[in-house]
């Protein structure tokens, strides 16, 4: 397994099958769907590894996000709408996603505001698999009453991989 900084533009899929052109090999796959302008930890299996990615696929997630408010919010406004958020919540998959779109319970181990910034929010959030940041900041904005959006996303951790231990396509090809 290779802990891949998955750059913004491409794919997880085409991430991983740009792996497999730089390493030769015939199987590949990644731990775990990221948006074309998301960066950060993307773990990718190769070769008879790949069997371990369906454990992954199921393994815990952290995330560094931006979120921007539609209009300016109280800090401490924000703070406790946050946290009502850590826990078990409903939440339906986005229009755009690769599953179907029903409720479903997932669970936020943590929600940590690191800074505010105008209408900005920096935030640091543990999940579980499944759970769509983008849609967390959609609802965080409901709830708060003036709507918001997910304006950046990186993945730094996917269950022991994190950020320390990941490197570039283009790290792999020097190194190959």
């Amino acid at each position: 397994i290779i802990n891949i900084n998955k750059p913004k533009g491409p794919t997880s899929h085409q991430t991983s099958s740009y792996l497999k052109q730089i390493l030769g090999v015939k199987k590949c796959g990644h731990s775990g769907t990221l948006d074309p302008k998301v960066t950060g930890v993307l773990p990718i299996a190769i070769g008879r590894a790949t069997r371990i990615v369906q454990v992954l696929l199921l393994t815990g997630k952290e995330y560094i996000a931006i979120m921007h408010l539609h209009k300016k919010v109280p800090g401490d406004v924000i703070k406790k709408v946050c946290n009502e958020f850590v826990g078990k919540i409903k939440q339906v998959p986005p229009l755009r996603s690769s599953v179907k779109r029903r409720e479903r319970t997932r669970e936020i181990c943590y929600l940590d505001i690191l800074e505010i910034i105008e209408q900005d929010v920096l935030f640091k959030v543990g999940c579980q698999a499944g759970t769509y940041i983008r849609k967390l900041c959609y609802d965080i904005g409901q709830k708060i009453g003036t709507g918001a959006h997910m304006a950046e996303l990186i993945r730094t951790r996917v269950g022991p991989f994190t950020t320390e231990t990941m490197c570039t396509l283009q790290d792999v090809a020097d190194a190959y």
